[in-house]
């Protein structure tokens, strides 16, 4: 059986081909040394900000402003702690990332020529977490987040929520993002909001 949306292999990263798969609800997901994979799975992962899940202790956390929150600000170094290595409980590394070099260097010029952006989360002077992703008219298509310091990336993403996007994209589902308030949609569904939305 076919993985969920795979739907092509190879091609290139160049920014129009990007933006050309986004506004048709394709986005790039491969490993170091595998051929460039494009998916588009059925069904589709999204967040509408007005259904975000925000914990008691994740509202303690707004309201006190432990982080400081920045757009923007430092676009690499968010992909590139987006890219590092996670560390589990165990204190060991998860598997490698899926944010190769290649990947890294082509939404950096996605960034530059004002398609792709960041959520920048500071304790003090560190950048605590972030996320970034791909925007397009009111549609944001999230690509990934880290977090150093506990619960910046989720303050990241409710910053995000609070910006004038009818939605935002997650892509595949995971029980983490479900506890987020992220829910599945047809992929007929997301297409047809995203004709509607995408610019």
């Amino acid at each position: 059986m076919e993985p969920n949306g795979l739907i092509a292999a190879g091609g290139d990263l160049k920014p129009d081909r990007l933006l050309f798969a986004y506004r048709n609800g394709i986005f790039p997901w491969y490993s170091e040394g595998d051929p460039i994979l494009w998916w588009s799975p059925d069904p589709r992962a999204v967040l509408f900000p007005d259904q975000i899940k925000i914990s008691r202790s994740l509202r303690k956390v707004l309201r006190q402003g432990r982080f400081r929150i920045t757009h923007d600000q430092c676009f690499p170094d968010v992909i590139r702690g987006c890219a590092a290595p996670r560390v589990n409980h165990q204190g060991t590394n998860h598997e490698g990332t899926w944010i190769t070099k290649e990947m890294q260097d082509a939404y950096i010029r996605l960034h530059e020529l004002g398609h792709a952006h960041s959520v920048e989360c500071w304790k003090d002077t560190e950048l605590a977490g972030g996320l970034y992703g791909v925007a397009l008219g009111r549609v944001f298509f999230a690509e990934s987040m880290f977090t150093r310091i506990r619960d910046a990336s989720k303050v990241a993403l409710v910053e995000l929520c609070r910006q004038d996007y009818e939605f935002i994209d997650c892509q595949f589902m995971n029980e983490h993002i479900a506890r987020l308030g992220v829910t599945t949609i047809p992929r007929a569904r997301f297409l047809a909001l995203l004709r509607k939305n995408a610019r």
